[in-house]
């Protein structure tokens, strides 16, 4: 039993990474998916269709109608395109995910107790997770790295030539 990590793939010999073949399509959304928070993205815009659809539920399923039900469609709408915007401007995931918290949060007193706890529950979730979310650092490229030979006090100076010759 050897205790070294498997071998890790090499993508441009991996015939599924390759378009046309089987796989080709799943790792290239797999590729594309790790540079978005992509569950933030599912959950806030669960969330917000949880939050935007409740009110619209038969009048003995729902808690409140009125002004809640109109609330409950703005943050879920709200909910839904920070979503959009999280998905497709990953640059933007810290207001985007600040936004989702406020409106799911808001949405516990405006709608329907947050779409029955269930809506405000994942737009937090999802809110929180795109804030953190960090973009995955490309691979470190093996035997290709700098090596300092000396230290800087060994390092070769200017020329005092090129300094002058103290004439100003």
């Amino acid at each position: 039993m050897t205790t070294d990590p498997p071998p890790e793939p090499n993508s441009a010999s991996d015939p599924a990474d390759l378009p046309g073949r089987p796989g080709g399509a799943r790792a290239a959304f797999r590729r594309w998916r790790r540079t978005r928070p992509f569950w933030a993205t599912v959950w806030t815009g669960l969330g917000g269709f949880v939050i935007f659809f409740l009110p619209m539920a038969p009048l003995g399923k729902i808690l409140q109608v009125g002004v809640g039900g109109i609330a409950g469609m703005a943050g879920g709408v709200v909910l839904m395109a920070m979503a959009l915007l999280m998905l497709l401007l990953p640059g933007q995931r810290h207001s985007a995910g600040v936004i989702a918290v406020i409106a799911g949060v808001a949405s516990f007193p405006l709608s329907n107790l947050g779409g029955l706890f269930v809506g405000m529950v994942l737009s937090v979730l999802g809110g929180s997770m795109a804030f953190a979310w960090l973009p995955e650092k490309p691979a470190k490229r093996r035997g290709r790295r700098l090596r300092r030979t000396g230290t800087a006090a060994e390092a070769p100076s200017a020329p005092a030539a090129s300094l002058g010759s103290g004439s100003v």
